[in-house]
């Protein structure tokens, strides 16, 4: 009983195709967005610091901004987070070194370089930021949403959840020894 959207009378009908023209036109411009990373950090700065502004000045919708914040540190922390964890594969290492299978995993002089590779990766967790952010602003139009809460409590619990979570992360980095940032890192220019 669902629609068909692959058949003749649906194609060709002028609502569908309007969907379909703004459709490709949001993904050209998304793409289009990929190499400017720093326009469109900004772009996020900029509706971040509406949002706030908005939740400052009208001292309301606290409670969308705490799941906004909330929202954003969980996609922190896929950002920073390394595809496949070495925590995991450590305890396969030694499981395997336990059932005798060591002569197909290399040890460490023999592990060659892996690049870190995001769990999140950076024009996803832009993209998911912005879209969130841009949600809230809607959300915090409609007085349906404004829901009474005690902030100061909603930003103690919320400080509080990003320094534990942070200092976890921290920990998990210098544990494994991965950075999962491009500072500091040497970089070698191409010859030319």
């Amino acid at each position: 009983m669902g629609f068909d959207f692959s058949s003749p009378a649906v194609q060709s009908n002028p609502i569908y195709q309007q969907f379909v023209k703004v459709e490709v036109t949001y993904q050209k411009f998304l793409d289009q967005s990929v190499p400017h990373t720093l326009q469109r950090w900004s772009v996020f700065g900029v509706l971040l610091a509406l949002f706030l502004l908005r939740i400052i000045f009208t001292q309301g919708w606290y409670i969308i901004c705490y799941g906004l914040g909330i929202y954003l540190l969980n996609l922190f922390l896929a950002f920073l987070t390394p595809k496949f964890d070495p925590s995991l594969e450590q305890e396969l290492k030694n499981e395997s070194i336990e059932e005798g299978i060591q002569d197909d995993i290399p040890n460490e002089e023999d592990d060659e370089f892996r690049p870190f590779i995001r769990r999140l990766p950076e024009f996803k967790f832009w993209y998911n930021a912005t879209r969130a952010t841009l949600i809230s602003i809607f959300l915090s139009l409609w007085t349906i949403f404004d829901i009474p809460v005690f902030w100061p409590i909603l930003l103690m619990y919320f400080v509080v959840l990003f320094t534990l979570t942070m200092r976890k992360q921290i920990q998990h980095m210098i544990k494994y020894k991965y950075l999962p940032f491009d500072f500091g890192k040497t970089r070698y220019r191409r010859a030319v």
